[in-house]
């Protein structure tokens, strides 16, 4: 079974409470993620993995609500978070998504699934090169490499997840998706006010659901100056 896990906090240094800011009149960031996933034709369930920590309730409560199944696990040791998910709802293989990219494209992450089931790869991404903008990291890969992973990985490896896989290329069976692109060098993650501005203007211009990388590429060639919002953003 192909799960795929969100994770999501409150805690950010950069944009306390993100996942929960309003994209719309009524929809919060993290509502979005979710509508976008459920647009993808080849995972089996989706699970929001939060912490422990008692500022993380008001997540869980959400996606309650809204009939998604909610994990809650280590707040730092995020790579024990996700394991622990996958362990608890037997999922043969992960999808690991942020709940800070609410415009992810469910077509991608598509490909990249055909990617790693069709193939004997025990992780495939986007991000090692990254191969699209900000905003639109896919990574998919084996429990049985994320049990060695978790096994192994030493603690500055733990706190995002995949460390472990694309530092030890020898250990685990790996590629890297990717095609080419027309869309400048973009933010669509969420970070900062300016990408949050970025963000809502983008929902607001698109009116399909799914939003699809397409689609931003096409806004973006017709008013390229929406990529002054956050062009000046430092990823980090």
């Amino acid at each position: 079974m192909i799960g795929c896990i969100v994770q999501a906090r409150m805690g950010s240094s950069r944009l306390p409470g993100k996942v929960m800011m309003k994209i719309d009149d009524k929809n919060p960031i993290i509502h979005y993620v979710l509508e976008q996933l459920k647009h993808c034709n080849f995972l089996d369930e989706i699970i929001v993995a939060t912490t422990v920590l008692k500022e993380d309730n008001v997540i869980e409560n959400f996606v309650r609500k809204n009939d998604i199944k909610c994990f809650r696990g280590s707040e730092q040791d995020v790579l024990d978070r996700y394991y622990q998910c996958a362990k608890n709802y037997s999922f043969s293989a992960v999808i690991r998504i942020t709940s800070d990219n609410p415009l992810i494209d469910p077509e991608i992450i598509d490909e990249i699934v055909t990617l790693f089931e069709t193939n004997d790869y025990d992780y495939v991404s986007n991000d090692h090169p990254p191969t699209f903008p900000l905003g639109y990291v896919v990574e998919v890969f084996s429990f049985s490499a994320l049990e060695t992973a978790w096994k192994n990985a030493v603690p500055s490896e733990r706190e995002h997840v995949t460390d472990h896989f694309w530092k030890n290329k020898q250990i685990f069976k790996q590629i890297n998706y990717g095609k080419s692109t027309n869309l400048p060098n973009v933010r669509c993650t969420l970070d900062t006010e300016h990408d949050y501005n970025l963000i809502k203007t983008i929902v607001q211009k698109i009116n399909h659901r799914p939003i699809l990388f397409n689609h931003v590429v096409k806004l973006f060639e017709n008013e390229p100056e929406l990529f002054n919002i956050n062009k000046h953003v430092k990823h980090g």
